[in-house]
């Protein structure tokens, strides 16, 4: 159904993230200061200014915890600390501080459902069953009989279960065996999460962005009472952050199903802020490859309605595979065949791990048509770090890391990115071809007025002109065509329309505005201006999209 998120002016100033610009980034990939090919706080800090300059408002840090890094830094072996690889908690401090001077707020990874089995909680329980953390963990004194059901990362992990050779008992791991799943049920896990939160909170976070809700909630064992109601939990959690912080945000990452995903949210708004919009994302993918807006329509329209303080992250391409887990097994093979044509490119079976830009072979049309979405999308849009100058994928890395290469800042030789030979790099750059740092990379866009970064600066100014795409009530309007996907967003009076041609042929197209559009004079705010600009007329705009064509209309109430 059409999304509803009308509020009143008096209630808008708290809920920052439904008009923010979301930039995340893998620290370790985007600036290294100290020369020893690992990014980190320093030259995120040094870059802030980049970021201001292109309009981001939130920056989003992936982990930059202690960790033995076997899963990317989300098997923590610390919650209150920072890697020593990335600098220190003064630097994040730092670096917060220059973000807020700058009007750009800082939320990091929050990764409770797990902890790394070198973290100090776990070492204690394993050698210890009268301790108070061999219950901060999920055991069984036998494995139990669904052991080897529900895996995450088919292929690679085998069962849901390890035996622990010291504790001479079974645990719990949803994910890989080194991150043993930690045991909300128990008050004390509970209450060491609260002060993790607190901590960061006042090292001046602005939220959280909250890593695999579902998992989180998961309840094991029947005869617990936290299994009547296991949403509870996020109710607790959004409860104590907002006490410490009236205006802390948290973004969950929750792939569940249309019949599940309005939970997360909570009946009244009070569970999460913020969802990733993963149904409408995967319905892109095979719009993308079909040439039909059909997929994204129907995914828009089956939305459940959310409250009003709620808003769903709208993303092209995030820091992992790109997940199609909800196509149809047919429609997932479409979109394999057409953007991860060799197994190489696929991973788990379900997702993509190759960056947008490659999978469009760098066609700037798709690319302007693909962000152009993005940002008008109803909800609010999220970026991942070099999506802005069309940052390529190595795929010379191992699994996920072929999305995190390092940043390309100039063509010099280590991509301004390292004054480190590239050999003692543990992320590989992009070298050579259209997507190698020569080719692509800030300073060349910088100075090229037509380039892809000048655009997506262009595109984030207009769309945070336009508020309504993110606070509006919306709908998907009839387009008399089966490729072109027309939505409004109408907020306090003022209207925001924008038009996408998803086919690679000009399309010839009519949109019937509705008649509770606002009010005042229709103007054209953002598009292609090559060619004649469309005019709306007694409510009907009717005119000829280019492949890949793309308009942004506006009205205000007193234009």
């Amino acid at each position: 159904m059409e999304g509803k998120a009308r509020m009143s002016l008096e209630a808008t100033s708290d809920l920052w993230w439904k008009n923010a610009i979301i930039y995340c980034v893998d620290t370790q990939a985007f600036l290294d200061t100290k020369g020893d090919g690992v990014g980190d706080l320093d030259g995120l800090t040094q870059r802030i200014d980049y970021l201001a300059g292109i309009g981001v408002t939130c920056l989003w840090l992936m982990p930059i915890y202690p960790s033995p890094e076997r899963d990317y830094g989300y098997d923590v072996a610390d919650y209150y600390g920072v890697a020593e690889k990335y600098g220190s908690l003064g630097d994040l401090v730092e670096l917060v501080r220059v973000a807020r001077e700058r009007g750009i707020r800082v939320i990091a990874d929050l990764v409770i459902n797990h902890t790394s089995t070198d973290h100090p909680w776990f070492q204690t329980a394993r050698k210890d069953r009268d301790s108070i953390y061999h219950d901060f963990y999920v055991w069984s004194d036998e494995k139990p009989p669904n052991a080897d059901e529900g895996v995450i990362f088919p292929g690679k992990q085998e069962s849901i279960w390890s035996y622990d050779r010291a504790a001479k008992r079974w645990y719990m791991h949803r994910f890989m065996p080194h991150q043993p799943d930690l045991n909300i049920n128990n008050p004390l896990v509970r209450d060491e999460i609260h002060k993790v939160i607190g901590f960061w909170l006042e090292l001046g976070l602005s939220g959280f962005r909250i890593d695999a809700a579902p998992f989180v909630i998961e309840q094991v064992g029947g005869d617990h009472p936290a299994v009547a109601d296991p949403h509870d939990y996020l109710r607790d959690i959004r409860d104590f952050a907002q006490r410490r912080r009236g205006d802390c945000m948290l973004l969950a990452e929750a792939n569940e199903p249309l019949d599940k995903i309005a939970a997360f949210f909570g009946e009244r708004g009070n569970q999460m802020n913020m969802l990733f919009n993963f149904v409408t994302n995967q319905a892109l993918y095979l719009s993308f490859v079909r040439g039909s807006a059909k997929p994204v329509t129907d995914a828009l329209r089956a939305l459940p309605a959310i409250p009003p303080q709620a808003q769903w992250g709208n993303f092209i391409k995030n820091h992992d595979e790109a997940s199609l887990d909800k196509l149809s097994d047919q429609e997932r093979e479409e979109v394999f065949e057409a953007f991860a044509p060799k197994p190489s490119m696929r991973l788990f079976n379900r997702g993509i791990r190759r960056r947008f830009p490659n999978m469009v072979d760098g066609d700037r049309r798709r690319l302007e048509h693909a962000y152009s979405l993005l940002f008008s999308l109803p909800g609010t849009p999220v970026l991942f770090y070099g999506e802005e100058i069309g940052l390529g994928d190595n795929q010379r890395m191992a699994e996920r890391e072929a999305v995190r290469p390092p940043m390309h800042w100039s063509g010099e030789r280590g991509a301004g990115f390292s004054s480190a030979p590239e050999p003692r790099w543990p992320r590989k750059p992009v070298r050579d071809g259209p997507f190698g740092y020569r080719s692509l990379n800030v300073e060349q866009q910088q100075e090229d007025p037509d380039s892809l970064l000048n655009w997506m600066e262009r595109a984030i100014r207009v769309r945070k002109e336009w508020p309504e795409f993110g606070w509006g009530e919306w709908k998907v309007l009839g387009a008399g065509h089966a490729s072109v996907l027309a939505h409004i967003a109408t907020w306090d009076g003022s209207s925001a329309l924008a038009v996408h041609n998803f086919a690679d042929r000009a399309t010839r197209t009519t949109v019937r505005l509705p008649k509770d559009a606002g009010q005042g004079r229709w103007r054209h705010v953002f598009g292609p201006r090559d060619g004649d600009v469309p005019e709306i007329r007694d409510g009907r705009l009717t005119f000829e999209l280019p492949p890949y064509g793309y308009h942004w209309f506006g009205r205000r109430e007193r234009a």
